[in-house]
């Protein structure tokens, strides 16, 4: 039975998103680069009673995530989403960091779910469903933020053109963007979060979204960016 697989699936977002897919019925693949945090969130997952796969892999190693995306496949078949929720959020102004470290940090907000996308989107798209889901932030860029700023605006984009190509063959591509801090009883609480990752999944083909905003408001005024094209 196909399900979701969480790439990034540590304490937050990933956990949250991972624990509403489940309570859903969904098989889980959970992707993150330790084994202990992915214990952690299989333990935060298991009492769903869903079937669950761990899998270590860190998302700048393209050969280890494909093969942690393969390995998924084949217990679950193919999924029915993706969610990308991997990403290196620290503060850094101009000069801060080494052109080394700004391609470290490109490399897991971008990249990452480049080689995600390339994965599994062109089998969705010739089974004409499937939904691909990343994690944004930053709305306005922030000068105290570049790496992160400039990650951000690279998803928003990717996710422009992943639409663009794949959304005429089925394949909702949206992102998630959070303009907070995310932290457990306020107003960026990740299982409120993880209720717009479920619920741009099981929207209908003529609804789809390409970006919902959390601004820290309830889901219901939440601002939504709606795709038209």
């Amino acid at each position: 039975m196909p399900g979701a697989v969480i790439i990034g699936a540590g304490p937050g977002i990933g956990r949250s998103v991972a624990r509403r897919f489940a309570r859903e019925g969904l098989p889980i693949a959970l992707v993150a680069r330790s084994e202990k945090t992915l214990a952690a969130t299989a333990e935060a997952v298991s009492p769903t009673g869903v079937p669950m796969r761990p899998l270590v892999a860190d998302s700048t190693d393209e050969r280890a995530l494909r093969a942690a995306l393969d390995t998924a496949i084949a217990q679950f078949g193919l999924p029915d989403v993706v969610v990308y929720n991997a990403a290196i959020i620290q503060s850094d102004a101009l000069g801060d960091l080494s052109a080394s470290a700004h391609l470290d940090a490109w490399a897991v907000n971008v990249v990452g779910a480049i080689t995600a996308a390339a994965h599994v989107l062109p089998a969705m798209a010739e089974r004409d469903s499937g939904t691909f889901l990343i994690t944004g932030g930053m709305p306005q860029p922030k000068p105290q933020y570049l790496s992160l700023s400039l990650g951000k605006a690279g998803v928003r984009s990717l996710v422009t053109l992943l639409d663009e190509q794949y959304g005429p063959s089925g394949v909702h591509v949206a992102t998630v963007t959070v303009d907070g801090p995310v932290a457990p009883g306020t107003d960026f609480d990740p299982d409120v979060i993880a209720e717009h990752y479920w619920r741009l999944h099981t929207q209908q083909r003529h609804q789809w979204e390409r970006e919902v905003l959390h601004t820290g408001r309830t889901p219901s005024t939440v601002e939504r960016e709606t795709n038209t094209s």
